[in-house]
Formats: C-alpha cells, structure tokens, sequence
C-alpha cells in the first residue's frame, strides 16, 4: 500500500458560496485556543461550555426585558428562529411579574413559498405561529403585551417591515446566529433577491422575499420540527427576512454559536463558525458583517473543537 501523499489538490464544488481555497485553508486551521482573539474590540468573542449557552440566552432575554420595563422603558428585540425553550424565558417574566405591555418582538424571518407568499401564523411549522405558541400566549394576560406588539413578516407588512422597525427607533438587541452558509436570518448568499453591487449597497438592503440556498434547505431538514430526517421537499424553498440594514441598526448584537447534531459532537457549525468569526467580511458570508459591529458572540465548546480527522468515526 502506498503512503499517504498531500499532493492532491481540488476546488470547492460550485454551490459552495464562499469558494477560496486559502481562506478557507486558513480557516480551517485556526485552534480553540486562537477562536476568541479578534482585531475589533467590540466585537467579544466568549467561548463557553455547551450547557451554560441556553442558560445565558434566556438570562440575558430575561435581563434586558425586565430591566426596560422596571424602568418603564419601550424595548425592542429581533427575536430568532423560535423553539420551545421560549416557555422559560415567559416563565420566568411571570414568576417576576414583569410587566411586558412596553416589550416589542420582531421576528427576523418566516417561511414563504416558491411564489412567494409568506406563510401565515396558522401554519403549525411557522416561526410566528411557534412564538405565540411557546412566549406570547405562555404570558400572564395580565402581563403579556398587545398582540400587535409581536411582530413577523408577513404578505401585508413584508414592504414596510423595516420601517416598522425604525419608527420604535430600532432594535434595542438583535439575536442571531449562523446557518451553515453564513446566513444572517434568512440572508442567503447567492440569493439573487439581495444581489448588490458592492458590500456598502449590500448592507443597505431592507427586509424581502428571497430564495434561500439549498444548504440551508438541507440544514432545515434536519430541524425537530420537519422530522429531522432529511426530508428536502418539507422545507419551503424561500423566506422572508429582515435585510442587513435592521442589523446593522439595532443597538446591539447578540450572536450564537453552538449547534450540534442531536447533541452529537457533529456540527455543520464549526467551521461556518470560523468562517463567520475571522474569514473576510464579505455579502459571501452574510453574518461576517457583525465582525465590524458591536456584537458579543457566545461560541460553545463543541463550537470551538478544532477541525481534524475523526478516523474512530470512519468516512
């Protein structure tokens, strides 16, 4: 049998949106002990353990809620894909007795069809229809704000969605964190909905309908709700999202990195991670953009492995 040789060379295959073979060379490289360290100070990188991640997210929710309400404050949050640990974050507003009436929700994305019509929040697979299933509708009604206070895009708003945001002054806090291409929220790179001349136009772009990358298609697949199965044809092909600009608005950032498998040592997210944190800032990578904002980022453990061969585990 002939020794192992580095000599074979190869390019990433075409869909792969951010393609340049040194970057990602470079990237693939970087160590745990090298994830947190970054040029911008304002942009903090923690790393930490897999189970402190949801704790501190609700937590930090909770925190920032309570705090602008005591102080009798309007606060508005870009809230991410909804899950059902959102009962605690209400759990714990009404075992305090906080009183939301001031608190603002804007959903950062929700599903749409090939034509194009945002999905309604009757539709059980929904974001909007998961978060007043698991926050709004788990609060006190003596606590809870105005239904029209929890906001998603839909067919009627999808225009001035932005704008919604700008008139309460933008998002007091924007929580994020990346699929498997870079995207923020539903932002895809390559969607020919938010193609743009340069970075500076790109990061002008509002909320839209656009069409989301197969990987993204595929890394849904795999959420509970569709079954985790791998099922392509369940997930929607398109989206609706806030743009760039309500990021880049927003007072401040909160970005998660700790996606697994199942809880599995295998995640998709562990070089998007590196990509995203210290690869170029680019419309590529849409999340890159936080790299030049004031953003604390919380990267798991698990996150922050490095990237080597697992021959234990086979091919």
């Amino acid at each position: 049998m002939k020794k192992p040789t580095a000599k074979f060379s190869f390019n990433p295959a075409e869909f792969i949106p951010f393609r340049d073979p040194k970057v990602l060379a470079r990237i693939r490289r970087i160590k745990r002990k090298d994830l947190a360290k970054h040029h911008n100070p304002d942009f903090r990188i923690t790393i930490l353990p897999d189970a402190d991640i949801e704790f501190l997210w609700l937590t930090d929710m909770f925190h920032r809620i309570k705090t602008a309400m005591d102080a009798g404050r309007t606060f508005v949050a870009i809230m991410p894909n909804p899950w059902p640990n959102y009962v605690r974050l209400a759990h714990l507003l009404n075992t305090f007795r906080v009183d939301c009436r001031r608190l603002h929700t804007f959903n950062m994305d929700e599903y749409a069809s090939d034509d194009g019509r945002i999905a309604p929040e009757t539709w059980e697979f929904g974001f909007m229809h998961a978060f007043k299933k698991y926050f709004w509708s788990e609060l006190d009604p003596k606590l809870r704000p105005p239904e029209k206070n929890i906001q998603g895009p839909t067919d009627r708003n999808i225009h001035v969605y932005g704008r919604m945001l700008a008139d309460l002054g933008g998002a007091d806090i924007c929580y994020s964190g990346p699929g498997w291409t870079g995207h923020l929220a539903f932002i895809d790179p390559g969607a020919p909905e938010f193609a743009a001349a340069s970075l500076d136009e790109w990061k002008k772009l509002g909320p839209r309908v656009c069409t989301l990358h197969p990987l993204t298609i595929a890394q849904n697949s795999l959420h509970g709700s569709f079954g985790m199965s791998g099922d392509l044809a369940a997930v929607p092909p398109k989206a609706a999202t806030i743009g760039p600009a309500e990021v880049i608005a927003a007072k401040h950032r909160v970005d998660i990195h700790a996606i697994t498998v199942d809880g599995s040592f295998a995640s998709w997210q562990r070089f998007t991670t590196r990509l995203v944190l210290h690869g170029p800032v680019t419309p590529l990578v849409p999340e890159s953009i936080l790299q030049t904002l004031r953003t604390d980022v919380w990267v798991s453990e698990s996150a922050a492995e490095n990237i080597e061969p697992r021959w234990d585990k086979g091919y």
